[in-house]
């Protein structure tokens, strides 16, 4: 049976919070509103851009007026050295290892856009190596479960056989509601606490220690880590 491994992207896979931060900058300063506090535009990380700026300005706010200066403003900054987003250490590695197995598929469900993802892939040479990616342009924002079960059916696996790799509640929540394991990053925008209370099961703090979650076999039939641990099939 496909074991599915499905990743976030922002905060889980890439660091680019101070880029993040200064497109919700500037997007504010141009309709004339304060920005909010670093830790609260953080905290909204992992949502569409619309949930993101409701939550950040209320249902009456500018919301589709910041989503799109924060689009422009993001993709300004994106060619700016200053403000580089790379990959977490050791995530590059572990996706390359496990993307080498014969018993796993990866996939990847994020808030950014298509066009944000297709980058990332181009980027990292990632092209070909996800069986399943889901973004804002495909589904309701998280934590709503459409993305999360979209993907399991793209890539042909089973809630039970699919695992969620997150640094949000947002990702948690919606682990939970598609039937799948949920694993919380101790790197991200939300507490280890927050994850544990949204439905994580563990909560890593390196990419070593999440590569060790599938060290074994990946079918939990097998009595591997991730069947030990996670409680996963």
């Amino acid at each position: 049976m496909v074991k599915l491994v499905v990743f976030d992207v922002d905060g889980t896979l890439v660091d680019s919070q101070h880029l993040i931060v200064e497109a919700q900058r500037r997007a504010f300063s141009e309709h004339g509103l304060v920005p909010p506090p670093r830790k609260e535009a953080l905290s909204v990380v992992g949502l569409s851009l619309p949930e993101a700026f409701r939550r950040l300005v209320g249902e009456a706010g500018p919301i589709e007026a910041l989503s799109h200066s924060y689009r422009r403003a993001f993709q300004a900054l994106r060619i700016d050295p200053d403000y580089e987003e790379p990959l977490f250490p050791g995530m590059a590695e572990l996706v390359a290892r496990l993307r080498s197995r014969d018993d796993v598929r990866l996939g990847i469900a994020t808030g950014k856009s298509r066009r944000g993802v297709n980058h990332l892939l181009d980027k990292y040479h990632w092209e070909g190596w996800f069986s399943a990616i889901q973004t804002a342009d495909d589904a309701p924002s998280k934590p709503d479960p459409t993305m999360l079960r979209q993907a399991m059916a793209e890539a042909g696996a089973e809630p039970a056989m699919t695992v969620m790799i997150g640094d949000t509640t947002f990702d948690m929540l919606m682990a939970r509601d598609a039937g799948a394991a949920a694993v919380g990053v101790a790197w991200g925008y939300h507490t280890p606490g927050a994850l544990f209370g949204a439905g994580a099961v563990t909560v890593v703090d390196s990419a070593e220690a999440l590569g060790d979650l599938f060290s074994g076999p990946l079918d939990a039939s097998a009595g591997g880590p991730v069947a030990e641990r996670l409680g996963a099939g």
